[in-house]
């Protein structure tokens, strides 16, 4: 063994230089938190936090009542997800582990302290060890960027999926309201089909219609009623998912009170030209790309010495007593792996692979996110024209065909039928517009998460054709 003679006072300040040194990467939460509300400020608002003891919970529960007791909105819903489901809360929670354990990753690891004693006839060497690595040492500092570098990666994550998870409850509101505006029109056609029928079987009681024309009646009422009983099933479906978004138990579900209708659309359609040139750029998931491929970068490069080398530095500190008289002694040892059976060029390779992954993946995120935006704003654009013709123009139309047939029925120009058959293309319409006004909000909803955070598609839904609902309406 060979020592080299190093003051305690020199090994006290070593000592506590590591100790300092240990403590360089760190992770506070409420200032994760707070980054990943400005990266989502148009999502999040300021709501964004991780409740971590009862009084803050207590909050949230008081808070959550009283959004709940009034009509929830899709504001009002996405401030429900923040402050009240666990599923969200859990999701914060997994960030902070996760961000706490890569920040870990950044420091370097503790110490080995041993104490020994020797005793050589009538000689009494007591040593006290103080071992650690390093090459870790020498390399913390590209260590610790490595790590740095990790925590932004996780805090874009994070950022990603809470505008994954407003999207979704944002996209789900859209659709438990709309299942609610389809059920109150169904619940009127079938009060209208009632009537007709009722009315119908007293004019045939009467003698003022035959069989063929009281069946018809019939027929309508009956088809009116499993109409009905499929938007009511479709609305407790969709309430329900949007139940579960909100991590909502029984008794808050049962308070949960939503619009009878969708806002109206917009007279304009948002102009994204100037948001699709930033979004190239700052959209998270582009972000995210770039941070790997830096992270790899770094890595790699310190890879390159890990993988050939690998040294322990023990400090030595300790005292030989020897008839009656006592002697300090101090020093210290390295040693050194050899790299005899493994030269490291598997990880070498391992890590010169991943950078050239990440250099490609950024690569094809871009390409990704340039083509996503250009379809996301093309199927807003074109739910937004679809949704302003059935209103301005569609619905209008049937409402004064719907008229006219009427009067021409009343002057008994055209007879029951054709008055049965004109409702049911007059019900299709308003189905259609109906849907037509459910997707446009659910592609505005894509489209403001395309534009910051990551690919979320919309496909439209063709509306059907009043010429396929006479066709059936008339047979």
């Amino acid at each position: 063994m060979y020592f080299i003679r190093l003051p305690s006072r020199r090994m006290t300040v070593l000592a506590s230089s590591l100790l300092c040194l240990s403590a360089c990467v760190s992770y506070d939460l409420p200032q994760g938190m707070q980054r990943a509300a400005q990266d989502t400020a148009g999502f999040s608002a300021d709501k964004l936090s991780l409740a971590t003891t009862d009084a803050q919970r207590q909050q949230r529960a008081a808070l959550t009542q009283q959004l709940l007791s009034a009509r929830v909105g899709q504001k009002q819903a996405v401030d429900l997800l923040l402050v009240n489901s666990p599923a969200f809360q859990s999701l914060l929670a997994q960030h902070w582990a996760l961000a706490s354990a890569t920040a870990q990753s950044g420091r370097i690891s503790n110490p080995t302290v041993a104490l020994e004693r020797i005793v050589t006839g009538s000689e009494t060497e007591l040593n006290g060890l103080l071992t650690f690595g390093l090459l870790d040492l020498l390399t913390l500092p590209q260590r610790a960027d490595i790590a740095r570098l990790k925590l932004a990666q996780a805090q874009i994550r994070l950022s990603a999926e809470v505008v994954d998870q407003v999207t979704l409850v944002r996209q789900a509101w859209v659709r438990a309201v709309s299942a609610r505006a389809a059920l109150h029109y169904a619940q009127q056609v079938a009060e209208a089909a009632q009537a007709s029928d009722e009315l119908a079987a007293r004019m045939q009681a009467a003698g003022n219609f035959n069989a063929l024309t009281r069946s018809k009646h019939r027929m309508f009422h009956l088809q009116s009623q499993m109409q009905l009983a499929a938007a009511q099933q479709q609305t407790l479906t969709r309430t329900e998912e949007l139940v579960r978004l909100l991590g909502l138990d029984t008794t808050q579900a049962a308070q949960l009170q939503l619009p009878d209708r969708l806002p109206d659309i917009p007279d304009q359609a948002l102009d994204v030209q100037a948001a699709a040139t930033q979004a190239a750029q700052q959209r998270l998931d582009i972000r995210m790309a770039k941070a790997e491929l830096e992270t790899a970068a770094r890595a790699q490069g310190l890879t390159g010495i890990t993988s050939r080398l690998d040294v322990e530095l023990t400090v030595i500190g300790g005292t030989v007593s020897s008839s009656g008289s006592r002697t300090r002694r101090s020093g210290a040892e390295i040693s050194v792996k050899l790299p005899l059976f493994d030269a490291g060029d598997m990880q070498r390779a391992q890590m010169n692979a991943q950078t050239l992954a990440a250099a490609n993946r950024l690569q094809a995120t871009a390409v990704e996110a340039a083509s996503s935006l250009r379809e996301t704003h093309s199927a807003y654009l074109t739910a937004f024209g679809m949704a302003r013709q059935f209103k301005e123009e569609l619905l209008p139309l049937r409402q004064r065909i719907a008229d006219e047939n009427l009067l021409r029925y009343n002057a008994m120009q055209i007879g029951v039928f054709d008055l049965l058959a004109d409702a049911a293309e007059q019900s299709a319409t308003v189905s259609a517009a109906m849907e037509a006004q459910q997707q446009f909000w659910l592609s505005e909803a894509a489209l403001q998460s395309t534009l910051t955070g990551r690919p979320l598609s919309i496909h439209l839904t063709a509306a059907k054709s009043d010429s396929n609902s006479s066709g059936a309406a008339a047979h």
